[in-house]
């Protein structure tokens, strides 16, 4: 788990989530349906919060304000398509999670984000410095389902091509070569208030 500046619930986790979420157009080049606890991701648990298997599914617990979470497979990619499933089930919706491409470390990587009170963004971390490519803030998209709401999100990193999708809508394209490679993954994040709980399912890297 890698902490970055910026209520524990016993769901039946994997009914949360409407089928397996899987796309057939595209070389699958890594998938998990976090049915097995050793495929890789991370399993810490501090005061700051935990990663870790749940269930079936995948589960990033922020337990601090103004903190981001994320946790990653652990492997390398250069042009890809990645889908996964997310859904809320505890914490405010001024919240913000999504999928990570092109992660060279902890201060340099891709995020796609979206809040559980409907707003979303590319954004790009370098060094100790975090950016937004596709506009000056978090814009509102209608596409997003809100509050305790399942989710589909899409990342494509192409060459310097950027391009999210939610719920099958093309929310922003942005454009950056800075990291033409690196690993994949997830993140949740808190704002003034704790206890952002996100669960993921039906993690999928394809070919674009």
């Amino acid at each position: 788990m890698i902490v970055l500046p910026w209520m524990v619930t016993t769901l039946a986790c994997k009914a949360l989530f409407p089928g397996d979420g899987s796309a057939e157009d595209g070389e699958i080049l890594f998938q998990d349906d976090f049915s097995d606890p050793n495929s890789g991701w991370n399993r810490v648990s501090d005061r700051y919060g935990l990663t870790d298997y749940d269930d079936g599914v995948y589960r990033i617990l922020v337990n601090a304000a103004h903190m981001d979470i994320w946790s990653r497979p652990h492997r390398m990619f250069q042009d890809v398509r990645i889908e996964v499933q997310a859904i809320k089930v505890q914490g405010e919706r001024n919240n913000r999670f999504g999928v990570l491409c092109r992660v060279l470390d902890d201060e340099h990587y891709y995020a796609f984000i979206i809040s559980s009170d409907g707003y979303y963004g590319i954004g790009k971390a370098l060094g100790q410095e975090f950016i937004l490519l596709n506009a000056d803030a978090l814009q509102p998209s209608a596409a997003i389902q809100q509050g305790t709401a399942f989710n589909q999100l899409r990342a494509d990193c192409v060459g310097d091509t950027l391009t999210f999708f939610v719920n099958g809508v093309q929310l922003a394209q942005a454009r950056d070569g800075d990291y033409p490679q690196g690993d994949v993954g997830l993140f949740a994040g808190t704002y003034a208030h704790p206890g952002s709980d996100i669960r993921f399912d039906n993690f999928l890297v394809l070919q674009p």
